[in-house]
C-alpha cells in the first residue's frame, strides 16, 4: 500500500482517478452487475531484472507462475478444497485467465520475457526497476499488458502492485524473484506462486482483507462477503481464527488478500470477483480479449477485444462519487440482483406520453433547467433504504416520492442530457419532431434513473429533492405543449 499512499500524497490526477474507480466499483457490488460475460484473457509480460545468474530466472520459473494465476483466477487450484466448509459456497471463479504475450508492442514475435540484467543490488517500492534509466526496464503499454517485473527485492519485500488509475509507466506488479512460481529460485514459505496472485489482486482494485487499519476493526475491504478481520494473518492460522466478534467463523484468512503462507491461501470470494470485474469494465477495459470460459479460444472468436468495450471505461461517472462512502458496503444487497433489468431500460415512453407532441414544441427546450441538481450524488447510502412511504402512488412511475413499483427498471448515467444519449421512437418522424422526443427521451431516463436508486434504497434527502425538481421540470415542459 506505500505505492497507493505515496500517489494519494502527490498526485491530484490520480485521486481523481480513484474516486471515479471507487464509484463505479460500488455501482457495480450494488447491482451486481459487470458488462464483461465469459472470461477474459490478458497478455503478460515478465521483466527479468537480474544481477547475478540465480536472479535471471528460467523460462520454465516464469511458466510455473503463469499455471498458478490460471488455476488461481479459474478456482482450479487443487487447495481450494481446504476451505473451511463454511466459505466453501463464497469462493468464485474469476473468469481470468494469462499468457505470456505472443507479441511485442512493435508487433514482432516474442516469448512474452524481457531479459536486463543491472547492477544494483536490489529495488524497493520507489519504482526504479521500472525504468531503464535506474537500472530497470521501462513498461510496456499498460493498456494492452500486464508488466511483471521481476527481480531482487530489498528489505525482505515479496512484492507490491499499483492500484488502478496510476501512471501508466509504472503500471503493473513487482515480485521479488524468491517468491515466483513454483521451481528455480522460489523458496518455502512462498513457493507456490501465490504473492503474483495476490499482487495481481491489487491490480484489479482489491484491497488487503483485513480494511488496512492495523490491527483494529474499522476497516474495510469494500467486499460484503469478506468477514471484518482485525489485521493481517501470517503463517497457519487453523480454523477458525476469530477477530472482530466475527465467531463462529472467524477470519478467511485463507484468503489470497491476506498475508498467509502460499499454502495457505486458496480463495477469492464472489464479491471479490465483482469488484474485480468491474475494474476490468473501467480502468483495465483495453487490456485482454474476450474467451469463452472452457478454457480455450473457440475458432470464431476474435482475438482482440470486443470493438464495443470502452477503452476509457464509461465517461459519464460522477466526477465525484460519495464523499462520505461507507466503510462496509451495505450487506443487504441480494448476490444476485434483480435477474429482470431490461438491458437497453424503457424502449418506449410512458403510454401517456403523447407520441408526437403538439406542433409549438419549443426548438430549444427550457431555457433554464433547474439549477440544483446535485453534482455529487447521494453522500450517504441508507443502510435500510426507505421502507414505506406515506404518500399515495403516482399517476406515472417517474413522479416522486413513489411507493415503488414491484418491476424495478434499469438505472441509467447521470449524464443525460447531452445531445449524443441515444433515444428510441416508435416510427420515424422528422429531425424537428427527432429533437423534441429526444428532450423528451432525456428528461425519462433522467427521472428513471432517480427512481432507481429510490428502490435501491440509496436515494438520501438531498437527491430526493433534485428528483422533485427534475419532475417539476418535466411538467413544465408538458405544460408549454411538449
Amino acid at each position: 500500500m506505500q505505492v497507493h499512499h505515496r500517489l494519494l500524497d502527490n498526485d491530484p490526477q490520480y485521486v481523481e482517478a480513484r474516486r471515479r474507480i471507487e464509484a463505479q466499483a460500488f455501482r457495480e457490488a450494488a447491482l451486481r452487475s459487470n458488462v464483461r460475460s465469459g472470461c477474459t484473457k490478458i497478455p503478460v509480460v515478465v521483466h527479468v531484472v537480474y544481477q547475478t545468474a540465480e536472479q535471471n530466472i528460467s523460462d520454465a520459473q516464469i511458466n510455473s507462475q503463469i499455471q498458478v494465476l490460471n488455476e488461481d483466477f479459474r478456482k482450479r487450484n487443487p487447495d481450494v478444497s481446504n476451505v473451511p466448509a463454511p466459505f466453501v459456497p463464497l469462493a468464485a471463479d474469476a473468469r481470468i485467465e494469462f499468457e505470456l504475450a505472443t507479441s511485442d508492442p512493435t508487433g514482432n514475435p516474442t516469448n512474452g520475457v524481457t531479459r536486463t540484467q543491472t547492477d544494483r543490488d536490489g529495488f524497493d517500492t520507489n519504482d526504479g526497476v521500472k525504468f531503464a534509466v535506474q537500472g530497470g526496464i521501462d513498461a510496456w503499454p499498460s493498456d494492452r499488458y500486464l508488466n511483471v517485473w521481476v527481480c531482487q527485492l530489498s528489505g525482505g519485500l515479496l512484492g507490491y502492485a499499483q492500484f488502478p488509475g496510476g501512471p501508466a509507466a509504472t503500471d503493473g506488479v513487482v515480485i521479488t524473484h524468491t517468491g515466483f512460481g513454483t521451481t528455480g529460485t522460489a523458496s518455502p514459505p512462498f513457493n507456490k506462486g501465490r504473492t503474483t496472485t495476490h499482487e495481481i489482486g491489487h491490480w484489479l482494485n482489491l484491497r488487503h482483507i483485513w480494511g488496512d487499519d492495523g490491527d483494529g476493526c474499522s476497516g474495510s475491504d469494500f467486499v460484503d462477503d469478506t468477514p471484518n478481520q482485525g489485521g493481517p494473518n501470517v503463517g497457519k492460522p487453523t480454523f477458525p481464527s476469530v477477530s472482530c466478534s466475527n465467531a463462529p467463523n472467524g477470519d478467511m484468512f485463507m484468503n489470497y488478500m491476506d498475508y498467509v503462507d502460499d499454502d495457505t491461501m486458496a480463495m477469492f470470494t464472489e464479491g471479490q470477483v465483482t469488484r474485480m470485474q468491474a475494474a476490468l469494465d473501467g480502468p483495465r477495459s483495453s487490456i485482454g480479449s474476450s474467451i469463452a470460459c472452457s478454457g480455450t479460444i473457440p475458432k470464431g472468436l476474435p482475438k482482440d477485444p470486443p470493438k464495443e468495450l470502452p477503452k476509457e471505461g464509461p465517461k459519464d461517472f460522477p466526477k465525484d462519487p460519495p464523499k462520505e462512502r461507507p466503510k462496509d458496503p451495505p450487506k443487504e444487497f441480494p448476490k444476485d440482483g434483480p435477474k429482470d433489468f431490461p438491458k437497453d431500460g424503457p424502449k418506449d415512453p410512458p403510454k401517456e406520453f403523447p407520441k408526437d407532441g403538439p406542433k409549438d414544441f419549443p426548438k430549444e427546450g427550457p431555457k433554464d433547467p433547474p439549477k440544483e441538481f446535485p453534482k455529487d450524488g447521494p453522500k450517504e447510502l441508507p443502510k435500510d433504504g426507505i421502507k414505506d412511504s406515506p404518500f399515495d402512488p403516482p399517476k406515472s412511475f417517474l413522479e416522486p416520492p413513489i411507493v415503488f413499483p414491484s418491476a424495478p427498471f434499469q438505472p441509467m448515467p447521470p449524464s443525460l442530457l447531452s445531445s449524443q444519449q441515444p433515444f428510441v421512437l416508435a416510427t420515424p418522424v422528422n429531425p424537428q419532431q427527432a429533437h423534441k422526443n429526444q428532450i423528451v427521451s432525456a428528461y425519462t431516463q433522467l427521472l428513471s434513473h432517480y427512481a432507481q436508486l429510490y428502490y435501491r434504497g440509496m436515494l438520501d434527502s438531498q437527491g430526493l429533492s433534485a428528483w422533485q425538481q427534475t419532475w417539476a421540470a418535466y411538467q413544465q415542459l408538458f405544460s408549454q405543449g411538449v
